[in-house]
């Protein structure tokens, strides 16, 4: 072969090897970046599995109604209404219970009302002669869904409301899974804005000397928004205390539960906050016709403390971006349950001043607090968590306090603990799928005449006045068609009475304490 030729030859292989050697190297390299992105990936993913944050807003007695992404026409709440737009907002998801107490009982326990221990808002006082505050206490066996996260690492806290066993009993704050709480105890002591003191976990801390009481008697003479303002507000502690948590706890996982007292009476708003809504809403004092605090200005006043409330909710978004958590923080803003009742025979304002009529605050739904009905026990949910909660999206999946428990630890990738009577709503959150079938949502409430109710499917199944010595008849509604329980089906499909029955009587357990027949 001529040298020329063999030259060329050799020039050309050696070309093309360098060319080979040129493409492998390029594709190795783009190998090794595609495993190290998906490495870096999966090492990202799991560590949001290990760190996702919860902050569990509660709300306390707030209508269905009462916030402007649920169709409020008179108070703005754009913090609340842009968790809405920002995340999920549920249509069809309900309380633990009609009243505070068990309500919270279920929430943390993931138990519904036929196996909660607590079932009734009773003082701890009628068993338990040695506290003089707080009520009947969970037992040493109730596990919580704080305990869980705690038991997993987390950084724990509650600032507001418990209401679920004094303090030195087995039902107290700091026995149940939080490193920190601050706040009343008792539900009693939350009906003054200016109570003459909170706790710290175990710790009394005097906040006023001259507190200004929840309940006063009707007042005769003139009523001055003066006389309902005293020296420490203590919502503004307790959101203080909130915002100090998230950031002392900012680079660690943390769970924080906030069971604010608004809107509940009395009304304690500050004057400035009244002060916000027009003068001509209140053309007629309350002076305490339906109990609590009477109130110069009741419409203004009901306003200024959903409107207190939806600035506590920027508060807390704020200071979870400033500490650089808010985009792996899962909010979670609902209620504790309807907004409260209506007043004695004859008076026009509902307990403590409140005005439902007013506000629209139950929309097209019947009943309030206290009451099995939809406007007592349906309340605003909304879930944000961006990249994962798709935004503005409105959900109709029925759901209800047992299925935070589950839900919650799904979402944080914790174990479960078994008997739980919840669903978990993690997939139906994220949207990947609606529950295709739930198990019906029961509540067994033995007071307020003595309730039950079963929601199976989109049909619900009620009964009342089971303490009385002639009950209230069997009432059915499809809920799909009648949302505001207008047509009793009882008659027309009373199968669906018969397979209450059932299930009530299979997930009723007894409960010496919180007693209530249930109906055959």
């Amino acid at each position: 072969m001529p040298a020329p030729f063999t030259t060329m030859f050799m020039n050309r292989c050696e070309f093309f090897g360098r060319v080979r050697r040129t493409i492998a190297a390029f594709l190795l390299a783009m190998l090794t970046v595609g495993l190290s992105i998906c490495l870096e990936k999966q090492a990202e993913s799991a560590d949001t599995g290990r760190s996702l944050n919860i902050v569990f807003i509660l709300a306390d007695d707030l209508g269905w109604g009462e916030l402007g992404c649920y169709g409020q026409e008179k108070i703005p709440t754009p913090n609340i209404d842009r968790l809405a737009a920002e995340g999920m907002r549920f249509t069809q998801f309900y309380s633990g219970a009609p009243v505070c107490a068990p309500s919270r009982c279920v929430l943390m326990t993931g138990k519904h009302l036929g196996h909660a221990e607590i079932r009734g808002n009773r003082q701890a006082k009628t068993a338990f002669p040695e506290f003089n505050e707080g009520q009947y206490p969970l037992t040493e066996q109730a596990v919580t869904v704080a305990q869980v996260f705690q038991q997993a690492g987390y950084a724990t806290g509650a600032f507001g409301k418990w209401g679920l066993g004094p303090v030195g009993s087995t039902g107290e704050p700091s026995r149940k899974g939080f490193d920190l709480f601050f706040g009343y105890n008792c539900q009693a002591v939350a009906h003054s804005y200016y109570p003459s003191h909170l706790w710290r976990n175990s710790e009394h801390v005097l906040i006023n000397t001259k507190p200004i009481p929840g309940h006063m008697k009707k007042a005769t003479d003139e009523v001055r928004i003066e006389d309902t303002q005293g020296e420490t507000y203590a919502p503004r502690l307790m959101i203080e205390g909130a915002e100090t948590f998230l950031k002392e706890n900012q680079d660690r996982p943390f769970f924080l539960y906030l069971p604010f007292i608004e809107p509940h009476v009395a009304m304690h708003p500050p004057v400035a906050s009244v002060e916000k809504f027009p003068t001509e809403w209140d053309p007629e004092v309350y002076r305490g016709e339906s109990g609590y605090l009477p109130h110069p200005r009741p419409h203004a006043g009901y306003a200024a403390m959903i409107s207190d409330l939806d600035g506590y909710v920027g508060q807390v978004v704020e200071t979870l971006k400033s500490t650089g958590n808010l985009e792996r923080t899962l909010i979670i803003f609902t209620s504790d349950n309807g907004t409260t009742h209506a007043g004695p025979a004859g008076t026009k304002f509902h307990i403590g001043g409140a005005d439902a009529a007013f506000f629209n605050s139950t929309r097209e739904l019947k009943g309030y607090k206290g009451s099995v009905y939809e406007g007592g026990i349906r309340v605003p949910m909304i879930a944000r968590l961006p990249g994962v909660i798709p935004a503005g999206v409105v959900n109709e999946t029925p759901g209800y306090f047992a299925d935070w428990f589950p839900t919650l630890c799904a979402a944080a990738k914790l174990p479960t603990p078994a008997n739980l009577d919840g669903e978990n709503l993690w997939p139906v959150l994220t949207g990947a799928k609606t529950l295709d079938h739930r198990k019906p949502m029961v509540w067994v409430f033995p007071e307020y005449g003595g309730q039950v109710a079963v929601r199976i499917g989109s049909m619900k199944v009620l009964r009342r006045g089971l303490s009385r010595k002639k009950p209230d008849d069997w009432e059915v509604y499809d809920l799909s068609q009648d949302p505001g329980e207008e047509h009793n089906l009882a008659e027309s499909q009373p199968q669906w009475i018969d397979q209450a029955r059932t299930i009530l009587s299979q997930e009723t357990s007894e409960n010496a304490v919180f007693p209530v027949a249930i109906p055959q």
